[in-house]
């Protein structure tokens, strides 16, 4: 039984290994890698701060002008020495003073170490011509593939007996020993954070399965916020952005603002999307009507079911993003340890078949 256990754990690395090699440096590198920009290319992420940004409504028409685009959103910064970022409708971004309307930087997602990064680590930078990303799946199969070796790998080590007195490590043991020390107490300290890590990466593509594995845990259904509420477009209407977006912050006045979407069609609102007090990451929206500023819908994602805060904090969990420095420094040297078990048990296997 033992034997067959070894053997599907070797067979699994085999196969998702190479792949998993790349999640795990892709996702060690993302941890930091908006710091990272922003210190090598302070010229295109950093600005200096003034007493007052422009207003929404100049931004987006100076935006709009300058790229011939329409926007899509835009992200406003709490943190006021960086620029905001505004998405395009032909999917391009640029990167924009929030004090004097100058576009400091236009750019692809993939242009920018975030960006490649995020790509090469979740669909391996592979899109076809409709936009398609099949590697998702592959990617995500990996990730499911990595949850049951690790649940393996953990089995074997607990089934015989002095499992305790095999978590030591002894720095002066033989290479090979010392190799397989800490293969296996690595993977017992960090069994728990790499299954849920494995399952939250899944969780960005397979929604519906892993939603339904939650629901199923936790006895509860996650909610879904309403859908946008559509509008009646006046006669003679001319877009009040400043006014919309003032009152939708109003709603929630101690939220920090996420993003702004612009109506893409002459009857969609305008929407913000926030981050209100007691939530992980913004999942709270509020719908204006871009014309008339009145406030159509609101949704306060801190008031929803344990379901749906746990499946709301599969984001910030996944990227260590929740308690400060030190946890983004613990993710970091997990994000690390995935390399190390791939590159140890391949060594362990050459090993034993006399490659090296």
């Amino acid at each position: 039984m033992k034997l067959w256990l070894r053997r599907i754990h070797l067979g699994l690395a085999l196969i998702s290994g190479l792949f998993l090699l790349i999640v795990s440096l892709t996702g060690a590198v993302l941890i930091y890698a908006k710091d990272i920009q922003h210190f090598i290319q302070p010229d295109k992420w950093q600005v200096t701060p003034q007493e007052k940004t422009l207003s929404n409504q100049k931004l987006i028409e100076y935006v709009q002008s300058h790229t011939q685009q329409k926007i899509n959103f835009f992200m406003p910064e709490a943190d006021k020495t960086l620029a905001w970022q505004f998405r395009l409708a032909n999917r391009h971004y640029v990167s924009v003073n929030p004090y004097s309307g100058q576009v400091l930087y236009s750019y692809e997602s993939s242009d920018t170490l975030y960006g490649f990064t995020l790509g090469l680590h979740r669909w391996l930078l592979f899109e076809d011509s409709d936009g398609n990303k099949p590697f998702k799946n592959w990617m995500s199969i990996c990730a499911l593939m990595l949850l049951v070796n690790v649940i393996l790998g953990f089995y074997i080590w607990v089934k015989p007996k002095n499992r305790v007195k095999r978590l030591a490590i002894k720095p002066k043991a033989k290479f090979r020993v010392l190799m397989y020390q800490l293969h296996t107490v690595l993977g017992v300290y960090f069994f728990i954070p790499l299954i849920l890590i494995a399952f939250t990466g899944m969780a960005f593509n397979w929604k519906t399965q892993t939603q339904s594995v939650l629901e199923f845990m936790t006895f509860n259904k996650v909610q879904s916020r309403p859908s946008a509420p559509k509008i009646s477009l006046p006669l003679q209407g001319v877009a009040n952005y400043n006014e919309a977006i003032k009152n939708a912050q109003g709603t929630f006045p101690n939220a920090q603002l996420y993003r702004v979407y612009l109506p893409k069609k002459t009857n969609d609102a305008l929407a913000l999307r926030v981050k209100n007090p007691g939530e992980s990451h913004a999942y709270s929206w509020v719908w204006a009507n871009p014309f008339t500023g009145e406030v159509l819908d609101s949704f306060d994602a801190s008031k929803t079911n344990f379901t749906t805060q746990a499946w709301n904090f599969k984001y910030k969990f996944h990227i260590g993003g929740f308690a400060g420095p030190i946890v983004q420094f613990l993710w970091l040297l997990i994000a690390l340890s995935l390399a190390f078990f791939i590159i140890s048990g391949f060594y362990f296997w050459a090993k034993r078949h006399k490659w090296i």
